[in-house]
């Protein structure tokens, strides 16, 4: 059985991660509706949603600072909806980090 991803809303911490990160993409280019969780999806469908969000950012360097307004404005806000969303299930930046 293959296994599924579980959506970006039961993600651990609100879907910071990979997975997470793909979807969020995904959303700022309207690849996908805001509401699309992608719950159920299997890493193949997941992979083809990947290629299409590179596609996209390869447009404009990989750099969020190289998106036209609008879409900056789009990714800030869901990015900081998302980091407010994990905050408040105990995700922090700093766990991320060596020492």
């Amino acid at each position: 059985m293959q296994k599924t991803y579980v959506g970006i809303d039961q993600d651990q911490y609100g879907g910071m991660s990979a997975m997470g990160a793909i979807i969020k993409d995904a959303w700022l280019f309207g690849i996908l509706p805001e509401t699309e969780t992608c719950a159920g999806w299997d890493v193949n469908r997941i992979q083809i949603l990947y290629d299409k969000t590179q596609v996209e950012w390869d447009k404009y360097g990989c750099l969020a600072s190289n998106l036209p307004a609008e879409l900056r404005e789009r990714h800030a806000r869901i990015h900081a909806a998302a980091i407010e969303r994990a905050k408040t299930m105990g995700w922090e930046p700093e766990m991320y980090l060596s020492e």
